[in-house]
């Protein structure tokens, strides 16, 4: 197990990458704004569908297991994330500066409060930087990009 944490770890650390280069080149590469600003809510857009896939083979063991908390519900919240994440890109820029740190924040609460049966407590920790890192990116990005003159994302 100790393999699996630190490969999960690497991995999701390495996940961050893009969110603090995004947010970093959103600021100090006039340029390319565009191009970057895009990338950055792609890259986020894609990484909060991957997170909300979390919840598909939760679903099964669920049903499988007879727990409480319902397949059905646990797939439709994955599926909610999910199409926040796809439909937000065609938002306004605005909006998804928005939209993107407040569905990785209430994702996360989501987790805590429906998941802490299923995974291992170094996994919670690391999401809880994992989340704290993007959404602070994402922050930071939107203040950059609000107080900034428009850019045509």
């Amino acid at each position: 197990m100790i393999a699996v944490a630190r490969l999960a770890t690497a991995i999701g650390l390495a996940g961050l990458v893009p969110f603090i280069f995004g947010a970093l080149a959103i600021i100090l590469w006039p340029a390319a704004e565009a191009l970057c600003v895009k990338l950055f809510y792609i890259y986020s857009a894609g990484v909060l569908a991957f997170m909300a896939g979390v919840y598909w083979p939760i679903a099964l063991q669920l049903e499988q297991r007879c727990f409480p908390l319902s397949p059905i519900w646990t797939l439709v919240i994955s599926q909610l994330f999910f199409l926040t994440a796809g439909l937000a890109l065609l938002l306004p820029l605005a909006a998804q500066t928005v939209v993107y740190p407040l569905a990785y924040l209430i994702l996360y609460i989501v987790d805590v409060r429906w998941m802490r049966l299923y995974w291992p407590g170094w996994y919670r920790r690391l999401r809880m930087v994992l989340t704290l890192v993007a959404c602070l990116c994402q922050i930071l990005a939107a203040v950059w990009l609000l107080a900034a003159p428009a850019v045509s994302a």
